[in-house]
């Protein structure tokens, strides 16, 4: 794994700076997990009967980020990437035509779409699509929520790298 290059969130921000740091701080983790592994590697599950990978994770949280960003709170009408009703878990499947290249550039898409959305919007404002229960999604419970999806999920990512090369680090 290369050496720890992200930014630490601030200490004394404001509420959006420090949310947007946060979430930063996450999405530069993931990265940082998959870290100089090949494409082979990054689609290793840790232990049977597991089929969770680094690549499945970060395809994942890119359906995340669409979602939450872009379908949520922007209400665009556009299709997941990676996964549909016939295959609910297509996004956490990385098959051996899955390359590391297209997933980060899926990923790094979804995150400056995601920032774009994030920007055009106060942590009040309320999304397009609402809650089973009909509750709306303001940007600031939208912006907390995908600070633990990335918290929860580096944490898987903290046992599957460990399983590939021993890397462990937080």
């Amino acid at each position: 794994m290369t050496t720890d290059e992200r930014t630490e969130p601030t200490t004394t921000a404001g509420e959006r700076e420090m949310l947007t740091g946060f979430l930063d701080y996450h999405r530069e983790t993931l990265l940082m997990k998959c870290a100089g592994l090949s494409d082979a590697q990054l689609r290793t599950p840790s232990v049977t009967p597991s089929t969770l990978t680094l690549m499945g994770l970060v395809r994942h949280l890119a359906d995340v980020e669409r979602w939450w960003f872009r379908m949520v709170t922007a209400g665009e009408e556009i299709e997941a990437l990676y996964y549909s009703d016939e295959d609910p878990d297509g996004d956490f499947r990385a098959t051996e035509a899955t390359t590391w290249e297209a997933t980060l550039a899926d990923w790094r898409a979804e995150v400056e779409a995601a920032r774009e959305v994030t920007a055009a919007r106060g942590l009040d404002d309320v999304g397009v699509r609402t809650s089973r229960k009909g509750e709306p999604f303001s940007l600031r419970w939208v912006l907390t929520h995908m600070i633990e999806e990335y918290a929860r999920h580096n944490g898987h990512a903290d046992l599957l790298r460990e399983a590939i090369d021993g890397v462990t680090g937080e």
